[in-house]
C-alpha cells in the first residue's frame, strides 16, 4: 500500500475511533486511556476494546426480566417492598445523625436498595473464621443452598464442600451454584464441575470465556444463601488459598459477614438476578424471599452494582460515606486505583480536618500492574493529608469502610475503577454503632502489621521506577 494511502487510512481510523469514543460520553480519564491505546496499537486497540471496553447495557437483561416479573407474583412482592421503604427510612433517621438520614435515601434512589431493619450480623475475620461457620451451615441446610463465587478452586477445602453438597442433594436440598470462569480459570477443574453436576448441583459459569463480547464484565461477588435464612458475603472466595496465603505471603487477611434476618431476602434476590442473567430462569417462588421483621436490631442495605447499572452506585456509596464523615474514615482495600471523583473526595475530606486513614496492599500474588498504579494514587492521597498504610506479611484483601463509629460497609468491591464500573459487586451497608466499632477495632489492630507510606520517600525512588508506575496509571481505567 502506498505511504500516502496508508497515512490516509490511519488518519481516518483515528478520526473514527475518536468520534466513537467521544460519543460514548465516558469519563475523560477513561476516554483518553482508550484513545491512547488506539493510537499506540491501531491493530490491537479495537480488538481489546471489543473484548474489554464496551458498555454492558447492550447486553442487559432488564427488559426480559420485566416481562418475566409481570407473569409472576414477584412483581407484587417487590411493590410491597418499595411501599415499606419510607417507613423504614423514617425509623432509622429518627435521630440527629445526618448520615442515617441521607445515605439510605441515596442508595434507595440510585438503585432501589431496600433498607432492612431486623437483622443480626457477625463479622468473620479471615478464612479461619468464615469457613468453619460456612461448612457447618451448609451441613445443616434443609431446603436450599445458593452459592456465587468469583474464585472457586478444586482443592482440599472445596472437595469437602463437594462432599457436603452431594449429601445435601441426596437429602432433598436444592443446590444452585454460579462461578466466574475468568476468576476461577486456573483453579477450577472440569472434573470438579462435572462432579458437582453428577451430584445433582445445578452449576453454571457466569459469562463463559467463549462469549468474548462480555469477557471483561466479571461476576466478582462472593455470596451464599442457605434456606433463605442465612447469608454470607464479603471478600473471601472459595479456595484453600485463603487459609494459607499465596506464594510469598505469610497468610491471607480478609473480612466477611454472616447475616440472618430480612437482609437475607435481598441477598437471595441478588443471586436470583445473576441466575436469571446466566440461565434465563427466574426463581419466582415467593417463599425464597421471606419478609417481615425478624429478631435482630441491625439495619442493613444490600447494595448491588454492575456494568449494566444505571448509576455506579457503589462508587456513590463510597463518595457519600467519605463526604458525610465528621470525625474519621477508615478504609481498607487491596487496590487503590481511583477515578477522579473518589480521589478528590478523599483528598478534600482529609484537607478539611477529618481523619482519613486508607489501608492497602503494596503488592499481590497475581501480577504487579494494579499495585504499581496504586502507588501513584497513594502519593496523591498522602500529599493531601490522608494517612496511607501498607499492609505487610499476609496478603491484604479486605474491602471495608467505617465512618465515625456510626456506619460501615463490608463487601466484595475493591476501591478501584473496575469494581466501581464494570464488575458485578455486592456490599452490605450497616447502620449500627456496635458493628461499626467492632470493625474499627479490627482496623486499628491491623495497623500493627502496616508500614506508613510517605510521599517524599516515594519521590526519592529512581525515576525509572516511578515512570513505570505512572505508565500503569495511564491504563488504570482498563486494569
Amino acid at each position: 500500500m502506498p505511504a500516502e494511502l496508508s497515512w490516509a487510512v490511519y488518519v481516518l481510523y483515528l478520526a473514527s475511533a475518536t468520534v466513537f469514543l467521544v460519543l460514548e460520553n465516558r469519563s475523560p480519564q477513561s476516554t483518553f486511556a482508550w484513545l491512547f491505546l488506539m493510537v499506540l496499537a491501531p491493530g490491537i486497540g479495537p480488538v481489546v476494546y471489543f473484548l474489554f471496553g464496551r458498555g454492558a447495557n447492550a447486553f442487559s437483561h432488564r427488559k426480559a426480566l420485566r416481562r418475566q416479573l409481570g407473569r409472576t407474583g414477584l412483581a407484587r412482592e417487590l411493590d410491597q417492598v418499595r411501599a415499606a421503604q419510607e417507613e423504614a427510612r423514617h425509623e432509622l433517621s429518627d435521630s440527629d445523625v445526618e448520615i442515617y438520614r441521607r445515605l439510605p435515601q441515596l442508595l434507595w434512589t440510585s438503585t432501589e436498595a431496600p433498607l432492612t431493619m431486623g437483622n443480626q450480623l457477625d463479622i468473620l475475620q479471615n478464612a479461619s473464621e468464615k469457613y468453619p461457620r460456612l461448612l457447618a451451615d451448609l451441613r445443616a441446610a434443609t431446603r436450599l443452598i445458593h452459592l456465587e463465587y468469583y474464585e472457586w478452586a478444586d482443592d482440599a477445602l472445596t472437595r469437602e464442600v463437594l462432599d457436603i453438597l452431594r449429601a445435601r442433594v441426596a437429602a432433598g436440598v436444592t443446590v444452585r451454584a454460579l462461578y466466574d470462569p475468568v476468576g476461577s480459570f486456573s483453579m477450577l477443574t472440569r472434573g470438579y464441575v462435572q462432579a458437582l453436576r453428577a451430584a445433582g448441583v445445578e452449576v453454571h459459569p457466569y459469562s463463559p470465556i467463549w462469549r468474548l463480547h462480555t469477557i471483561s464484565y466479571r461476576n466478582h461477588r462472593k455470596l451464599v444463601v442457605i434456606d433463605s435464612e442465612i447469608g454470607y458475603t464479603g471478600g473471601l472466595n472459595l479456595t484453600a488459598k485463603h487459609l494459607t496465603g499465596p506464594e510469598g505471603f505469610s497468610g491471607w487477611r480478609d473480612t466477611h459477614a454472616r447475616v440472618t434476618g430480612d437482609a437475607v431476602a435481598m441477598l437471595q434476590w441478588t443471586f436470583a438476578l445473576q441466575w436469571f442473567n446466566t440461565t434465563g430462569e427466574l426463581l419466582s417462588d415467593s417463599a425464597l424471599y421471606p419478609r417481615g421483621r425478624r429478631p435482630g436490631t441491625v439495619p442493613i442495605q444490600v447494595v448491588n452494582s454492575g456494568p449494566d447499572s444505571r448509576f455506579s452506585v457503589i462508587r456513590q456509596q463510597y463518595i457519600a460515606m467519605i463526604s458525610m464523615a465528621r470525625d474519621h474514615v477508615y478504609l481498607q482495600s487491596p487496590f487503590c486505583v481511583l477515578d477522579d471523583s473518589v480521589l478528590q473526595v478523599l483528598c478534600a475530606t482529609a484537607m478539611s480536618g477529618i481523619r482519613v486513614w486508607v489501608m492497602i496492599a503494596p503488592r499481590g500474588g497475581e501480577g504487579p500492574l494494579a499495585y504499581r498504579a496504586g502507588m501513584t494514587y497513594a502519593r496523591d492521597l498522602a500529599r493531601a493529608g490522608v494517612r496511607v498504610l501498607l499492609y505487610e506479611g499476609a496478603y491484604f484483601h479486605c474491602k471495608t469502610i467505617a465512618v465515625d463509629s456510626l456506619v460501615c460497609s463490608i463487601g466484595s468491591a475493591n476501591m478501584d475503577i473496575r469494581s466501581f464500573t464494570i464488575n458485578y459487586e455486592t456490599n452490605l451497608v450497616i447502620y449500627d454503632r456496635d458493628t461499626t466499632r467492632h470493625l474499627e477495632s479490627a482496623f486499628l489492630a491491623d495497623i500493627r502489621q502496616c508500614r506508613p507510606f510517605h510521599a517524599d520517600a516515594y519521590m526519592r525512588l529512581p525515576a525509572y521506577k516511578r515512570l513505570g508506575d505512572s505508565v500503569m496509571r495511564l491504563f488504570s481505567p482498563l486494569l
